[in-house]
């Protein structure tokens, strides 16, 4: 995906076993961040980090989504275990990586771990591809969306 582009229409079971469609989010900030799997070290550490900045993303209003292929019923254990606040959706069969065009790592082997940020009118504003730098996949997404709203205020 390119900056600019536009949020991308879908569904997807969530860690609740509902629906999300993503033309339900109207008129806020969202963050949809792609990784590879559940418990595995890089990426309980990135879930738990968007957790403790949590309020941060609370107190603008932004929406926080995290995505991998693992099951609603992983996801749900997942979100348990490590207290998440925000929801969780299921990619179990990797459409949602091919409609945001989520590159693979480490010569495909790996899912890839890409942060997106899109604003309130659905136009994609910030990505970040990092499979290491799991710490800025956070503060680089609020950073940019300060930015944003800044600009918006001038």
């Amino acid at each position: 995906m390119k900056i600019g582009d536009k949020l991308p229409s879908f569904q997807s079971t969530t860690d609740e076993n509902t629906i999300f469609d993503s033309t339900s989010l109207n008129g806020k900030y969202s963050v949809f961040y792609f990784y590879p799997k559940d418990d595995t070290p890089g990426c309980t550490a990135q879930a738990c980090q968007f957790r403790d900045s949590f309020q941060d993303f609370i107190d603008n209003d932004i929406l926080v989504f995290g995505i991998s292929a693992d099951s609603p019923d992983k996801h749900k254990k997942f979100k348990e275990k490590h207290r998440l606040p925000y929801t969780l959706l299921s990619d179990s069969n990797n459409q949602l990586r091919k409609l945001f065009q989520v590159p693979s790592s480490l010569f495909g082997l790996i899912p890839g771990r890409v942060t997106y940020v899109f604003g309130p009118d659905s136009k994609l504003i910030y990505s970040f591809n990092s499979q290491l730098e799991i710490q800025k996949h956070i503060s680089s997404c609020l950073a940019v969306i300060d930015l944003d709203k800044k600009r918006e205020e001038h």
